[in-house]
């Protein structure tokens, strides 16, 4: 593929491929970087590519999507909205044409845990600006993919893993666990990109749980960790006057009204989502 396909830097001066800004593009040229994530995503989840479906969003120039093809997937589907980017994809498909196929679209609209046929791993360097909204997306879906490898910014990352008892630990922990094991695999320095952003990133592997970790409705679960951390610095007595009765709330969870959301684990959590659906 490396003799069929030009360098990157020449694609990107070829089709005038500058990121964009408004669309949290920030392209990463460093081959063995690239070869480096999809090995992990490869070696935690080996059947999405034997036998399923790899799907990759916001693919820019094609970078990680050269390496995803480099790893022989059954099946590879990159979703685009930057209609600059196509040519460029366009020269990677023509190469492999019963292998990838490209989907002009937002994925913020696309039903992505629909695409292709299961396993479904998706592997993507996403666009930092929806990167939250895509997750929360995907979370919602889980049960329909095998394994997420997503870069995010370091601290977004860091909140997705953070346990108990952490700054940094907050309502996005607490629907990641709930659902995944999630791990940080990496972290990349700005240096990795082009244009380099001003903050650290890092790959985040997440491996759907079986079950989630315990019984709830995930809108309720949603709804009592935002009113918590709404405000994290009080006592839920006073953060979760917002949907329902605090101290009664709490009674039928058997939890300590005077705790703080940053304190209370995941499973309590979901006992006050339990709770308020009682």
């Amino acid at each position: 593929m490396n003799d069929a396909l030009p360098a990157l830097k020449e694609v990107i001066a070829r089709y005038g491929l500058s990121a964009k800004k408004n669309l949290g593009q920030n392209f990463i040229l460093d081959v063995n970087l690239l070869n480096k994530i999809v090995r992990y995503a490869k070696i935690n989840d080996p059947q999405a590519f034997e036998s399923g479906s790899v799907i990759e969003v916001g693919p820019g120039p094609g970078g990680l999507t050269r390496a995803i093809l480099a790893n022989n997937p059954n099946h590879l589907i990159v979703i685009e909205k930057d209609l600059r980017c196509l040519k460029a994809l366009s020269d990677i498909q023509s190469v492999f044409p019963s292998k990838m196929d490209i989907l002009t679209d937002d994925a913020l609209n696309v039903k992505v845990n629909e695409l292709g046929k299961p396993p479904r791993a998706i592997i993507a360097n996403l666009p930092y600006n929806i990167s939250t909204l895509l997750l929360i997306q995907w979370l919602k879906r889980i049960e329909n993919f095998s394994s997420l490898t997503l870069m995010f910014q370091k601290e977004v990352a860091e909140r997705l893993i953070a346990k108990p008892n952490c700054a940094h630990y907050g309502r996005l922990s607490i629907l990641t666990q709930w659902l995944c094991h999630a791990e940080i695999l990496f972290k990349v320095p700005p240096s990795c990109f082009v244009p380099p952003p001003k903050v650290t990133s890092a790959i985040v592997c997440l491996k759907p749980r079986p079950q989630p970790l315990a019984p709830a409705r995930m809108d309720l679960l949603e709804k009592v960790t935002a009113a918590a951390f709404n405000q994290r610095r009080k006592m839920l007595r006073s953060s979760l006057k917002s949907v329902g009765n605090p101290d009664k709330l709490c009674q039928n969870a058997n939890i300590d009204p005077c705790m703080r959301a940053q304190d209370v684990p995941i499973e309590a959590f979901c006992a006050l989502a339990r709770s308020l659906e009682n």
